[in-house]
Formats: C-alpha cells, structure tokens, sequence
C-alpha cells in the first residue's frame, strides 16, 4: 500500500495524475510506446496497467507493466523505495514470484518527476514493474491447502530477507511507522474515526492489552525485515489444475512491498493470519493453517506463540482504524479503502468476545493436526 508515516498529510499528497500523463511518464521516462492503460486501486499512491506496443527493439520483453506513482511524502525518501526495489530484485532472483522493477531510460531503478499544479511544484518518485499473472486470493474460496502455502511463503520470504544486505537497509527501521504492528498504541490519536461505539470500546481495549502484554515483551522475539502486507489482494493465485471439488491453485504474484520494515517473524505470520480471516467463511479456523504452513520454516518460540492472538487483534485495528480515518480523508476511495472492514469488526469482536484461550486452542489444535499428517 506504500504508505507514510503520517497520516494527516494523506489529504495533500496522493498524487492524481490523469491517465494521458501516466502515457506520457512510460514513454518520456521508460522509453515504451504504450496502446493501453488503466487506473488500478491504490491507497495514497498511483498505480497504472500499463500495455505498451512491441517495436524493434523489444521483440521479446514483456508487454504489461504496473507504473507506480509515489505520493509526495514517500517520495521525499527515495532511499526507502531503492531498498524496497532491491529486495523484490533479490527475492525474484531467489525463486520468489515477485515482478521485474524496469530500469528508466538513464538506467535508474526511479525517477523524479515534478508537476506544476499552478499553485505549487510537487515531485514525485515514479517506477515501473513487470505485471504479474494471476487473481487476488480475496476472489477465490481458499482452501486450508492454500493458507498452508501461504503461511509457508511468509516465513521463507522472512528467512530468505535474512541475506538480503544493502548499505541503506537500515531505512526499514521505522520507528513512527503507523503500520508496523509493534506501534499498536499509535491508533489512539485516530480513535475520534469510530465516534462513541461498541468498536471503539474493542480497539481501546486491545491498546490497553498490547501496552502490558505484548510492548513489553518485545525483547522476547526474534527481529527480522517484514513484508508487512500479505494481505488478500497482495496475494495473486492461479489455479493449476480443475477437479471435481474445484480448482487447486497455487501463489502466482507477491505484490506491495510498501509497508516494509524492520519487526520481527511473528509479526509476519499475525499480519497473514488477520487478511486470510477476511474472505474465509471459517474465520477461526485459518490461524491454525497458516501457522503450521510458517512454522515448517519458522517455529515460534512459546512467548513469540503466546501474543499471536493480541498481535492479530492488534492488526485488525490497524487496518480498521486507519481505514476510518481515511475515509474521512478520501470518501471518493471509500470503496477500497473499506475492503477490511466489511468483515473486519465482525471478526474482531467474535475474536475478542471468545477469548485468548479459546481462539489459541483452535489455532493449535490446527497446527498440531499436520505434525500428525491429518490436516483438519
């Protein structure tokens, strides 16, 4: 989602480019002839489907391409989006199905573009990636087989990131980042969003917990860099065979590395447990799946296992706080904006209202079903 640290600047810096100038950006600055483009959803970037028209000289590149338009605060830490560049380069490089990042004409990763809207000069850090093949998993019905995998590719991603090396990684330390799961108790200057309501009472509950029993235990788990974001439509799939029962599919696509940072391997798996609850009819039932998948890489130590259920509680509240204050920012992108919460609060509240103890004892009854070969 790629998004800054402050909020309240998200007003002003969303970029809006039309989409004869995102034409003009791929051709000025990539040197491609475009024949088709068109808006894809963003938060407070711009992205673009880009088409472009073979010629001479690129008879067998590939022809589709995602152009990213930072917003303007983003944009004044280029050094952050290099890093994010180069660790999608890396990955890719390392059997992971994450895009191509397209060098521009003068053989850099970005470009600078500035725009004069009359009142002022805004720039704006601009990028192409190769386009990837396949559907989000929010449009399919995900299978416990699925968020298996799923769970699995969080933790290689995060073991593999242990290589990953750049004399500027240390840009992912971002302390303020709003959405980095260990700044929980950032939400409450956003509480205003939820008005006087039943929702409001869950998340400053879920604060209060995180206060005493996850911060302090932080020194407890073990750091690594995070994706941040393996939501539901960061997640392409395609399927690869057709049965009877229905299609099997398999992770095509890896999008967003926008919320990068520096947390820990638990923070992976609770971010990937609280976006499959999304769309799943079994909501309880996913945890259980996607941390056996995780921890055939990675096995949590019993504390780091000990605050999955606050750290996913946690999310959720991320997610639907910020999307409410968002939308009093932007109510032309409510629609996107809205995607968790549609399910989110009823999630969070059945989570919350059954307890620590009981949600764990379905996530590792679940997970303990594969050291056994019977998956439930």
């Amino acid at each position: 989602m790629s998004r800054g640290d402050d909020l309240q600047s998200q007003a002003l810096t969303k970029p809006a480019f039309s989409e004869i100038q995102a034409s003009a950006l791929v051709e000025s600055v990539f040197g491609l002839k475009v024949s088709k483009i068109q808006p894809l959803p963003s938060y407070d970037d711009q992205n673009f489907h880009v088409c472009v028209s073979r010629t001479k000289d690129t008879t067998d590149g590939p022809t589709e391409y995602v152009l990213k338009i930072s917003n303007t605060e983003s944009s004044k830490t280029p050094e952050l989006i290099e890093v994010q560049s180069h660790i999608i380069m890396f990955l890719r490089d390392a059997g992971f199905p994450t895009a191509s990042v397209c060098r521009t004409k003068g053989d850099n990763l970005t470009s600078l573009v500035s725009i004069d809207s009359g009142s002022e000069i805004a720039s704006y850090l601009v990028r192409l990636l190769t386009y990837l093949p396949g559907r989000p998993i929010a449009e399919i019905p995900i299978s416990p087989q699925l968020l298996y995998e799923i769970g699995r590719l969080a933790g290689k991603l995060d073991k593999t990131l242990e290589k990953f090396h750049h004399p500027k990684l240390s840009c992912l330390r971002r302390e303020n980042f709003i959405w980095n799961l260990k700044n929980v108790p950032l939400l409450e200057k956003y509480l205003y969003a939820l008005g006087q309501s039943r929702n409001r009472e869950i998340v400053t509950q879920v604060i209060q917990l995180f206060k005493g029993e996850v911060l302090t235990k932080l020194g407890d788990f073990r750091e690594c860099v995070n994706h941040g974001d393996l939501n539901d439509h960061n997640i392409l799939v395609e399927a690869i065979k057709s049965a009877p029962e229905g299609a099997t599919y398999h992770v095509s696509g890896i999008l967003d590395f926008g919320d990068m940072s520096y947390g820990y391997y638990v923070f992976e798996v609770a971010i990937t447990i609280m976006y499959m609850m999304i769309e799943s009819k079994s909501p309880l039932h996913v945890g259980g799946h996607v941390l056996a998948g995780f921890e055939s890489v990675i096995p949590l130590t019993p504390v780091e296992r000990g605050a999955l259920f606050l750290l996913v509680c946690g999310r959720f509240c991320q997610s639907l706080v910020i999307a409410a204050h968002s939308c009093q920012l932007h109510p032309e992108n409510k629609e996107y904006l809205m995607i968790t919460a549609k399910t989110g609060w009823k999630h969070l509240q059945q989570m919350f209202d059954m307890g620590q103890e009981a949600v764990e004892e379905i996530w590792f009854q679940t997970a303990r079903s594969y050291d056994s070969g019977i998956a439930m």
